[in-house]
């Protein structure tokens, strides 16, 4: 059992029904594991620094991160590329348990923790996502980094790997 106690979620608890890393949907197919995605600098260093007892402390290693403030320079990409929790609340894109939005969801369920009709709803956001990944595919000169920076930041935040 996973017990929450965090800043914004106390009293939540979870079980781990399927193994780390394994038995995905078969719909789901991230580029990208949780830990890679933090390693390699997300959502401005800031996401989920008053969390990390819920998770694998390997996940943090030589992750960029910033306690203080937000901080772009934590980005992959160096440019900010989310908004706000409250425009996400705003826009109903928040579906509970995982206040904090769809990376915590992705989080727990690479941990293991399953819930069918919430992954459900997960899943199909994370693969209307692709179509980021279509423009750059489509946009720019392969390896060209430097080509549409704040969409293959976001997705990275989405476990996509923007490398290609």
């Amino acid at each position: 059992m996973i017990y929450v106690n965090d800043l914004m979620q106390q009293g939540y608890s979870y079980q781990l029904t399927a193994p780390m890393g394994a038995d995905f949907d078969l719909d789901f197919k991230p580029e990208l594991t949780p830990k890679e995605m933090l390693q390699m600098g997300v959502f401005e260093g800031k996401y989920m620094n008053d969390c990390q007892d819920e998770f694998p402390k390997d996940w943090f290693e030589n992750a960029p991160l910033s306690p203080l403030k937000p901080d772009i320079s934590c980005n992959f990409f160096k440019v900010k590329s989310r908004q706000p929790l409250s425009v996400w609340k705003q826009k109903g894109w928040i579906i509970e348990p995982d206040i904090r939005g769809w990376f915590q969801w992705y989080c727990r369920y690479y941990m293991g923790r399953r819930i069918p009709n919430i992954d459900k709803i997960q899943i199909k956001r994370w693969r209307l996502f692709y179509r980021h990944k279509a423009q750059i595919l489509k946009g720019c000169l392969p390896m060209d980094l430097e080509c549409r920076k704040r969409q293959r930041q976001a997705l990275l935040q989405w476990a996509y790997n923007p490398i290609f």
